[in-house]
């Protein structure tokens, strides 16, 4: 097992204007599993196959442990990759697929067979061990990826959206199974993903990238409760957070005629235009006479115990759509208009021009 360490890594493709990853720097911790996470073209896969050895680095380096890895060719920095499309060998049955890096490393038959079988049983493949890839599911072709990685015990493992190509039940068992083997193996693992619910879901901390910057890394529940900057507040959280631009004047911020009540910690630096969140969940339904925000209800979508109600207000400096979180036993009917607030301590306020967090 091993750290991984990017210091002012870098990378610039020939003929682009401006790099795709300009510099990063990151420190994993042995053991660790750090999820990647940003919108399509943020660097993220850029950044994991520069420390899988498959991009080169133009400036700064990634070291594996205290090992500069910078310019070792990918096969000797001890490391296992999963790719998106399985990469698995028709012609091989599972067993072999498995066993095919140790066959190629000269590891003795009995040892492989003896890995492969323990592969096997963590990942609930012992009995598909001589079947061809074209007789399995995806969900079992992604496990014989999986086993294939896990079979030559490296020191990290890399992960590039491995669960992309399955079904939405079949993705959320799946990644459930990778993060309890990775716990069990505790190999330091840095998977990439664009789906911020796998993000949050998977990993010990989070890394939200956007145009190749790290824009926030922290635990996912720090992410969710303190982003950063308007960019992670937006991405972070489904459905994502209501964000309002209003005015900050007196310690109060003014959205039209609604005033918002806001966290004393911000109250402070609060000064101009600014931009409050609330998350759906944190949105309480009040009468007309007690002042809260109007919404009129568009879309009811019932999820059983809870149901996500998506409407619009014309209030200036509202988004086009506000979304509330209600209990699924409450179901208002298309436009009813409800009246909403919150509390101090949910609200989350930004600097509109700059993005950044003003709130504790």
């Amino acid at each position: 097992m091993a750290s991984v360490t990017f210091e002012g890594a870098q990378r610039w493709y020939p003929g682009a204007d401006e790099p795709a990853v300009p510099g990063i720097d990151l420190e994993i911790e042995d053991g660790e599993f750090m999820v990647l996470v940003g919108p399509s073209g943020c660097g993220k896969s850029t950044t994991l196959r520069m420390l899988a050895g498959l991009e080169e680095i133009n400036e700064g380096r990634v070291l594996i442990g205290d090992r500069d890895v910078t310019n070792v060719p990918p096969k000797d920095r001890d490391i296992a990759m999963v790719f998106q499309n399985y990469a698995l060998y028709p012609h091989m049955s599972v067993e072999e697929n498995m066993g095919f890096s140790l066959k190629m490393a000269k590891v003795s038959s009995d040892e492989r067979k003896k890995r492969v079988a323990q592969a096997a049983e963590m990942l609930g493949l012992t009995e598909f061990l001589g079947r061809k890839p074209k007789a399995l599911s995806g969900g079992q072709r992604q496990r014989v990826a999986m086993g294939r990685a896990i079979v030559r015990q490296p020191q990290v493992f890399c992960m590039d959206e491995p669960l992309s190509n399955l079904d939405a039940k079949m993705r959320v068992q799946t990644r459930t199974d990778i993060a309890r083997l990775q716990q069990d193996l505790g190999i330091t693992t840095v998977y990439v993903t664009h789906d911020q619910v796998e993000a949050m879901t998977m990993g010990d901390r989070v890394a939200v990238m956007k145009l190749g910057v790290l824009q926030q890394v922290d635990t996912p529940l720090r992410l969710y409760d303190k982003p950063a900057n308007l960019f992670v507040a937006g991405f972070i959280g489904s459905p994502q957070m209501n964000l309002l631009e209003g005015l900050a004047a007196d310690g109060e911020v003014r959205i039209g005629g609604y005033t918002v009540p806001v966290d004393p910690t911000a109250e402070r630096t609060m000064q101009g235009r600014v931009t409050v969140g609330v998350r759906p969940e944190n949105w309480r339904i009040v009468s007309a006479e007690e002042g809260g925000l109007p919404v009129q209800v568009t879309v009811v979508e019932q999820l059983g115990a809870d149901s996500y109600v998506y409407g619009t207000s014309d209030v200036e400096g509202v988004p086009s759509t506000v979304i509330i979180r209600m209990s699924g036993r409450h179901e208002p009917q298309k436009s009813e208009t409800l009246y909403v607030t919150t509390d101090p301590q949910h609200v989350h306020v930004f600097d509109t021009e700059s993005g950044e967090r003003l709130s504790a």
